[in-house]
Formats: C-alpha cells, sequence, structure tokens
C-alpha cells in the first residue's frame, strides 16, 4: 500500500471518488486528506504506470481546484446585504453606477455646510445685531459652527440607528432634513432664527458616517479605496462648490436687477437663492436614493462567524499559513468584541482627523472671510463673485487630482505615507497666505488660484487616507457607530474652527 503524505497531496473526497472508475480492489492506495478522510484508490490491473498515471491526473486536478472554498458562503434570500454581497463576487470592471450614487449623496450634505460663508457677512450686518463693524466676524462664528454642534450631539446615536436600522433610512432622513432646514435657513429674518435652523440642520443630518460605512461595503476591495476617496471628494467640492454658488447666487436683486426685482420673494429674502438650489438639488437626491441598495445583513447569523469558520477551516489543513490564519481569526474575533474606544487603531485615526478637520473648517471660513475683507485690514477687497471663482476653480482640480491621481499614489504608498506628505506640505503652504496678500493684478489671481487648489488637494488626500483607516479598523457590525464616533469628535472640533477663526 502507497501513502502519500496530506501536505503533497490535498484532495477532496466528493472530487477523488468522481475520478474513480472501478470498486476498489487490488493493493489500493491510500490518500490522507486534510479533513483526515481515507479514499481509496484502486490500483490498475494494468500494472504501476496506470496507477501513477491515475495518481498525478487526480494530482493535477486538485491542485487547479486548490483554491475552492471547502465552506461556502451562506446567502439568506430576505437579507439585502447577502443580495450586495453575491453582486460584488459577480460584478467585474469599475463601479460607475454606485460611485455616482456616493457622489450625490455626500456633496448633497456638504453644500450646505460651506454655502453661507460668502454671504455670512452680509447676511449678519443685515440683521443689524452687531454693533460695530468689527464684531460682524464673532456673530458670523457662532451661526457657522451652530450646524457643527448639532452634529456633535447626534452623530453618534445615528450611528447606531445606521448600525441596527440600516444605511438607507438614516441617508434619506438626512437628505429629507437638507431640503427643509436649508431652505428655512435662507429664509431667516434675524439672527437667533439662522442660528437655530442651522441647529437643526446639523442635528437632524447625520447621514456622512453612515455614507462612509456604505462606500466601505458597496465596493469590491480593489475599488474601496476609490469610494472612500469618492466621499472625501465629494465633500471636498461640496465645501468648493458650495461657497461658489453661495458667492454667484447671494442678493440676486443686486447683481441680476434685470432677473430679480427688489420687490420679488428674492428681493426681500437676498439670500434665499442658493439655499433654495441646495435644497432642490437635495430633493432630487432624496428620490433617488429610493432605488439605493441597502448593505448591512438584516439576518441573525453573523456573517463573520461563517467566514472565521472557513478560514478555521482552512487553517487546519496544515499549510505553512496555518499559525498566521489562527492568529488572524483570533485578532478579529478580539477586535470586533472589544469596546471602540480601546480600538487604538481606529482612535489614532479620529484623533488626526479631528485635529485635520478643525484646521480645514477654520480655513474655509477664514478664506473667504479674508478675500472680502477690506485691504486695510489685510483683506484681499474681492467680491463674492471673485471668491465663487476662485473655489470653483479649486473644485476642477480637486476633483480632477481625486479621481485619476489619488488612487494611484494610494496603491503604492498607502493611505499613511500620503497623510504624513500631505501634513507636512500644507504647513510652508498656509504660511506663505500673508504674502499672497501682498500681489495685486493678474499675479494675485494666479498664485491665489494655485495655493487653493494645492491647499484643497492636500486636504482631502489627508481625509481620505482617515477615511479608510477608519473602516478597516472596524467590522461591519460596528462600522456605522465608529463612523458616528468619528463624527462627534469631528464636529466638536470643526464647531470650534469657525467661532474661532471668526473670532481671530
Amino acid at each position: 500500500m502507497l501513502q502519500v503524505n496530506s501536505q503533497e497531496c490535498p484532495f477532496k473526497l466528493h472530487q477523488v471518488h468522481s475520478l474513480l472508475q472501478t470498486p476498489s480492489q487490488h493493493h489500493p492506495l491510500t490518500l490522507f486528506t486534510p479533513l483526515s478522510v481515507c479514499i481509496l484508490i484502486p490500483r490498475s490491473p494494468n500494472g504501476a504506470g496506470a496507477t501513477a498515471a491515475l495518481f498525478w491526473a487526480v494530482r493535477e486536478q486538485m491542485a487547479e481546484e486548490q483554491q475552492v472554498p471547502l465552506l461556502k458562503k451562506v446567502y439568506y434570500q430576505n437579507c439585502s446585504g447577502c443580495r450586495v454581497e453575491q453582486l460584488k463576487e459577480t460584478r467585474r470592471g469599475l463601479p460607475i453606477k454606485e460611485l455616482l450614487s456616493i457622489w450625490t449623496v455626500v456633496l448633497c450634505t456638504a453644500l450646505p455646510i460651506s454655502s453661507l460663508f460668502p454671504f455670512l457677512y452680509f447676511m449678519i450686518r443685515d440683521f443689524h445685531i452687531a454693533k460695530r463693524e468689527e464684531d460682524i466676524g464673532y456673530y458670523a462664528g457662532y451661526v457657522g459652527s451652530a450646524f457643527m454642534l448639532g452634529r456633535a450631539l447626534t452623530s453618534v446615536a445615528w450611528g447606531m440607528v445606521a448600525d441596527r436600522y440600516g444605511r438607507k433610512p438614516v441617508i434619506m432622513i438626512g437628505t429629507i432634513t437638507v431640503v427643509i432646514f436649508n431652505t428655512l435657513f435662507g429664509l431667516s429674518v434675524n439672527f437667533w432664527m439662522a442660528l437655530s435652523t442651522r441647529f437643526l440642520l446639523g442635528s437632524l443630518n447625520g447621514l456622512l458616517g453612515p455614507i462612509k460605512a456604505y462606500a466601505a461595503e458597496i465596493f469590491r476591495d480593489e475599488y474601496q479605496a476609490l469610494g472612500l476617496s469618492t466621499v472625501s471628494t465629494a465633500w471636498g467640492i461640496g465645501l468648493i462648490i458650495g461657497p461658489a454658488l453661495g458667492g454667484f447666487l447671494a442678493q440676486p436683486a443686486e447683481k441680476y436687477p434685470d432677473i430679480f426685482s427688489e420687490d420679488s420673494l428674492f428681493g426681500r429674502f437676498p439670500y434665499f437663492l442658493p439655499c433654495l438650489f441646495i435644497s432642490a438639488y437635495a430633493m432630487i437626491v432624496t428620490v433617488a436614493c429610493c432605488w439605493l441598495p441597502e448593505t448591512l445583513h438584516s439576518h441573525k447569523e453573523n456573517n463573520k462567524s461563517r467566514e472565521d469558520s472557513y478560514d478555521a477551516l482552512e487553517a487546519a489543513n496544515g499549510g505553512s499559513n496555518a499559525k498566521e490564519k489562527e492568529q488572524e481569526i483570533e485578532g478579529s474575533e478580539s477586535t470586533s468584541n472589544e469596546s471602540l474606544f480601546k480600538n487604538w487603531p481606529l482612535m489614532s485615526s479620529i484623533i488626526v482627523y479631528c485635529v485635520f478637520s478643525l484646521h480645514d473648517m477654520a480655513y474655509t471660513e477664514i478664506f473667504s472671510l479674508w478675500a472680502v475683507s477690506p485691504r486695510k485690514h489685510g483683506g484681499l477687497s474681492y467680491s463674492t463673485d471673485d471668491v465663487g471663482v476662485v473655489l470653483a476653480i479649486s473644485g476642477f482640480g480637486l476633483l480632477v487630482s481625486q479621481l485619476t491621481l489619488y488612487p494611484l499614489v494610494e496603491r503604492f504608498t498607502g493611505p499613511v505615507m500620503i497623510c504624513r506628505i500631505a501634513g507636512v506640505l500644507s504647513i510652508p503652504l498656509l504660511a506663505s497666505y500673508p504674502l499672497i496678500a501682498m500681489l495685486s493684478g493678474f499675479s494675485l489671481s494666479v498664485v491665489l488660484n494655485c495655493a487653493s487648489v494645492l491647499k484643497n488637494v492636500l486636504s482631502v488626500s489627508i481625509i481620505t487616507g482617515l477615511f479608510i483607516l477608519q473602516n478597516s479598523a472596524v467590522d461591519q457590525h460596528q462600522r456605522g457607530t465608529a463612523n458616528g464616533i468619528a463624527m462627534t469628535a469631528m464636529s466638536l472640533f470643526k464647531a470650534a474652527g469657525p467661532a474661532g477663526g471668526g473670532a481671530l
């Protein structure tokens, strides 16, 4: 009897039986499989040569099918998350539809955050709450911070809702909130109405955390960096296009008197048009979200446990990676069971995310206020139209770089290295802005646009890398809550950004 070691012949029971032509007889050849099952292959009556030929035929057949999983993933028919997983396994090519869906949703929640900055100075002035012109920035900081304060108070709760009831309901509630409260903000008649509508807009719009979890789940592994890059790119574009819309569409009766009269609705509410435009876009997105597939698994059995059982069975084969497999399984189990606040990879990425979010939000408001401020105060004396042009150019540059350059760089360097390089380059770039204010004419326009494009590209590259790190550090059943914690901490820091920047 010939014995073949399991390391040399990893056959499967059903595969060997399919190759047997006759019952076992005459000096059987015993094969020990990874499952410790003894399979008998008859020795051919034609001699050892035929038996050897049969043996090598079986071995070649099994070598080709060695990658077939011993345990198939179990999918549930009524589970939307399982349907998404099945679609991911069969789909090939660039997921254009999913990228566009995420892009439109994130843009919907990003636009109202910064669209008020170009006209906020004039809005606070028209409320006549500031006794001195120098105090306008002080009150503007409170209005700009109200959104982030409201979001900080509710982001964890929205993340928990997304983990329990699904990503899609939270996303749709967020888009409906934009429709209602952004419209009311444009109709504000005093400082307190503006402050309260911005606070409610932030409190009830908790979709940014769930949409990041959604982006991490809807794409195959090779497109996950592109998906999360889409989130940060759409977010960055929204923070740039929003002020551009605010700059172009605010005070339409003064800018476009042939179209809008002083007695019209837009003449009585000079800051309503940009808010109405964004709210109309949010309504379209809300309707489109009805067709978004849900990625959260709705069955009781934990999908992770099935994958772990498969890995455990593969580790039992004893191959060279058996110990590594077992360590990965143990590590994943401990990670999924431990508190999120003890997950250092998650918490460290959130800390860095908060610091850069504070810096980015402060820059967003200070840039607009600095650009429209008079030259005697160190500003550029730009109009809202001029600010809109600069931000529109920055948005186009950001779009091109993030969709083409970032995925390639991330593939070779990794998200951590990108964050480090972008953070270091941001320091001398920001230090050069006081020098830019000394320029004038065409040179000012060229240098300012280049600096603005580079600043936004670096900032969004940092945010994208941190998104990847955060969503890779947790399992699916904790992903919504983890992103909610990140949004709460980030919102607190961003709330301090406009208030501090406006006061400065």
